[in-house]
C-alpha cells in the first residue's frame, strides 16, 4: 500500500552523490544534481558510457576524496544485490539507494545479510519516469521533473538513509511516494510491465504482414506500439525480476482475451454456441469496449494535482507557418493555462490536430474564446475526461 506522498526540497546537507551506473537514469540523476550544486562522481564499467555522461555535464570521473553523502546504484535489477554489496565494501558511500523497477526481492528479510550488504543503510527507489531510447546520450536534467519517485525503506531502513534519499529526489525535482515493496511491485507490474509486453508482443507481429500494408498504418499503431522500442536486454532483465507479479496480471488479461476469442469465434462462424447466440455476442464485445473506456479514463491525465479533472480541447491546424505559435498566442491571451499539448494526425487536415489538455473548470470558456476568434474546435466527450 501507498503509506504517504510528498514533495520533498532538499535541506542542504546533501553535498557529494555517486552514481553508480551512467545509463539514461543515471545520467540524468547526475544532470539534476550537478544543476543543484552537488558534486556528482559517476562509475560505469563501460568507460565510453562516463565519458559521455561526463561530457555531459553530469559529473565527474574522478575518484572522491572521501565517502560521498549517497550513492545511487543505477544499474539493471539482476546486477544491483552485487553492485551494493560490492560500493558498500569499498565504503564508497554514507547512505545507498537504487532505481530498479523491481523491489521486493531487495527488501526481503534477511535479504542483505545474504548477499553481503547491510540493511540499515539502503532504501529502495524507483523513479517513475524514462524514455524508450537508453543510453547516457538521451539522459536530461529535468527527466524527473513533477513525477512520482517511489522509496521503500523497511523496518530495518535508518531514517537518516530515507532522508538523504528524499533530499536527493526533492533535488531531482520529483516527488517522493513510500510504498510496500511487493505492492509496489504489482502495481508497476500492471501499469508499466505489462503494457511493455503487450506493445511488444503486438508489435513482433508486424513483421508476418504484408510491409504494403503497414504503410497504411496511422497513429493508433505507432502510439500503442511505441514502448517496444526499448532496450530488450534490459525489458528481459526487468520482465524477469518481477516474473510472480507480471504472470499475475498476464493470467488476468489471458482471460479476457479467451472470452473475446470465443465471441469473435461465433461472429466469424468458425466457433457454435447454439443458435441465435450473435447478438448475445456481440453485446459481450460492446461490454469488453465500454469497460477498457472507462478504465482508460481512470488514468491519470497529470500526475500532482489530485481531484482535479481535466478535458481534451482539439483544434485543427492548417499547414501555414507558425500556426501552432499563433494558436499558443491565442490561448495566452484568454489567459487559460495548458496543462499538456500534442499533435495527433487529422484526415481532415493536412498538420493535424493540437490537442490541448485544460482544466475542466475552464475548457469551456477557452473553446467559446477560440472559435470567436475564427478557430475550429472539436470538444471531446464527457467519457473521455480524465480524473486525477
Amino acid at each position: 500500500m501507498i503509506h504517504a506522498s510528498e514533495h520533498t526540497a532538499g535541506t542542504g546537507t546533501l553535498d557529494t552523490v555517486t552514481v553508480i551506473g551512467t545509463g539514461l537514469i543515471g545520467t540524468s540523476i547526475g544532470l539534476a544534481l550537478t544543476r543543484r550544486g552537488v558534486r556528482v562522481h559517476l562509475r560505469d564499467v563501460h568507460a565510453e558510457s562516463v565519458r559521455i555522461a561526463e561530457a555531459m555535464g553530469a559529473g565527474t570521473a574522478l575518484a572522491p576524496a572521501r565517502q560521498t553523502d549517497l550513492a545511487v546504484i543505477a544499474v539493471p535489477p539482476h546486477g544491483v544485490t552485487a553492485a551494493l554489496a560490492d560500493a558498500q565494501r569499498q565504503r564508497i558511500a554514507v547512505h545507498f539507494t537504487d532505481v530498479a523497477s523491481v523491489k521486493a526481492s531487495l527488501s526481503a528479510p534477511g535479504s542483505g545479510a545474504g548477499a553481503g550488504w547491510d540493511t540499515s543503510r539502503f532504501v529502495g527507489g524507483h523513479p517513475i519516469a524514462g524514455r524508450e531510447h537508453p543510453g547516457p546520450g538521451a539522459a536530461r536534467a529535468d527527466l524527473f521533473h513533477g513525477k512520482p519517485w517511489i522509496l521503500t525503506p523497511t523496518a530495518d531502513t535508518s531514517p537518516a538513509t530515507t532522508g538523504a534519499a528524499r533530499e536527493m529526489v526533492g533535488m531531482c525535482g520529483a516527488d517522493a511516494v513510500t510504498m510496500d515493496a511487493e505492492a509496489h511491485d504489482r502495481a508497476i507490474a500492471m501499469t508499466s510491465h505489462l503494457p511493455h509486453l503487450v506493445a511488444s508482443l503486438t508489435a513482433r507481429m508486424l513483421h508476418s504482414y504484408d510491409q504494403r500494408a503497414l504503410g497504411l498504418s496511422g497513429s493508433g499503431l505507432r502510439d500503442f506500439t511505441r514502448i517496444a522500442a526499448g532496450d530488450p536486454d534490459l525489458w528481459t532483465d526487468i520482465i524477469g525480476s518481477n516474473a510472480a507479479a507480471l504472470l499475475e496480471a498476464l493470467e488476468s488479461l489471458q482471460g479476457d482475451l479467451e472470452i473475446t476469442r470465443r465471441a469473435l469465434g461465433v461472429l466469424a462462424g468458425t466457433m457454435q454456441d447454439g443458435s441465435g447466440r450473435e447478438a448475445a455476442y456481440r453485446e459481450l464485445l460492446r461490454r469488453l469496449l465500454a469497460e477498457g473506456r472507462s478504465g482508460q479514463s481512470l488514468i491519470p491525465q497529470k500526475y500532482g494535482a489530485q481531484g482535479r479533472v481535466y478535458e481534451k480541447l482539439r483544434v485543427p491546424l492548417t499547414d501555414r507557418e507558425g500556426e501552432l505559435a499563433r494558436l499558443l498566442a491565442d490561448v495566452s491571451k484568454c489567459g487559460v493555462n495548458v496543462e499538456d499539448l500534442w499533435i495527433e494526425e487529422s484526415a481532415d487536415s493536412p498538420t493535424g490536430l493540437a490537442v490541448l489538455l485544460i482544466d475542466g473548470k475552464v475548457t469551456e470558456e477557452l473553446a467559446r474564446w477560440l472559435e470567436n476568434r475564427g478557430r475550429s474546435v472539436l470538444r471531446q466527450t464527457p467519457a473521455g475526461a480524465g480524473t486525477v
